[in-house]
């Protein structure tokens, strides 16, 4: 799995084209942030729905992406620690759209992070944080991506590291130092991040948010959203049957707890998902988005590419077009991937 890389030239390049950092520190500090997921862990099942230390290694194959997720000794990341990296992207955003300089290293408080995301502030939960860092630190992930026509194998973490910059007395963090992967760093300068309703951080079982963020990923600006029961447990990445799986699904149509998305079952084992109003987007993020299918077209015309990679480069070169408006921005990509490996 490869996500988007920067929009726009720039950022600049590091080493083996990655992008560097614009600034050397940024600071966490707009407190009403609207919380950002980037577009490819939505995608894939990179997080454990396990409350439990999860010590299996998880292995995605899906559409010709081939994921492998290796925990450390702590365990596989969870999707509850997700929330730090939701965190990140999100103060980034915010920061882009005010026009700063953003870097991949951010200094954070670790209260307003629990605020943030709707976590208690006691004293356990500062422990937790620790315990999550460590998770997002230690989790590592491979995967085949084809550069030049060559495919060659990439293993990078979720988190590069992290540090405790000031403690109390009684050794609880105040202050903590972060710095992403390359990675997301990339989602966040190509802006491959959509908005989450805030109210995902009040559900409380790992599978309604792992469910609400394939629903918000895949329905995107349609009114709905069809898959089978089959699929979704794949996306989903859970480890229970698929008759056990189908089963929370069913429980999850008659709770309702979903936010901005309704649910329900139809014949066919199929899933509906149907959006529930109008889900609110900033202008920052209303540059041309694609329907899930649109990027299978192109792994297609493009076999073996990094089809985020691709998405983020047309997306630079719309914006360095001057960015104008689009009646069918999927054609206008296509046409773009298929113009590309002509050329090549």
């Amino acid at each position: 799995m490869a996500l988007a890389g920067p929009l726009g030239g720039s950022p600049g390049r590091g080493r083996a084209g990655v992008p560097a950092a614009i600034g050397d520190l940024f600071i966490c500090d707009v407190l009403t942030a609207s919380p950002k997921d980037d577009l490819g862990t939505m995608e894939h099942p990179i997080f454990s729905l396990s409350t439990k230390p999860d010590l299996r290694v998880l292995r995605y194959d899906h559409n010709g992406t081939q994921v492998e997720v290796t925990p450390s000794v702590k365990g596989r990341a969870t999707i509850f620690d997700k929330d730090i990296l939701i965190f990140c992207i999100s103060q980034l955003m915010a920061g882009l759209n005010a026009g700063r300089e953003v870097s991949r290293k951010l200094q954070l408080k670790a209260h307003d992070l629990l605020l943030a995301t709707g976590r208690d502030t006691g004293g356990d939960s500062y422990l937790r944080l620790r315990e999550a860092f460590e998770r997002l630190a230690g989790t590592r992930i491979t995967t085949n991506i084809a550069t030049g026509g060559i495919e060659v194998t990439s293993g990078f973490g979720l988190i590069e590291s992290w540090e405790i910059l000031r403690k109390t007395r009684g050794g609880r963090m105040i202050s903590v130092m972060v710095t992403l992967s390359d990675w997301i760093f990339r989602a966040v300068l190509a802006r491959s991040v959509l908005t989450l309703s805030r109210d995902y951080f009040g559900l409380r079982k790992p599978l309604e948010r792992r469910i609400y963020e394939l629903a918000r990923k895949h329905c995107g600006r349609q009114p709905e959203w069809r898959v089978s029961v089959g699929v979704l447990h794949k996306k989903a990445g859970s480890t229970a049957p698929v008759r056990v799986f189908r089963a929370a699904i069913r429980k999850m149509i008659e709770e309702a707890n979903l936010p901005d998305y309704s649910m329900a079952e139809e014949e066919g084992d199929l899933i509906r998902f149907a959006r529930q109003g109008v889900i609110e987007e900033e202008p920052a993020e209303m540059a041309p988005r694609f329907d899930p299918e649109v990027l299978d077209a192109a792994r297609a015309l493009a076999p073996g590419a990094d089809v985020y990679a691709l998405e983020a480069e047309w997306r630079a070169f719309w914006a360095g077009s001057g960015r104008p408006r689009l009646t069918a921005p999927d054609r206008a990509f296509l046409a773009w991937v298929k113009g590309r490996v002509n050329r090549r």
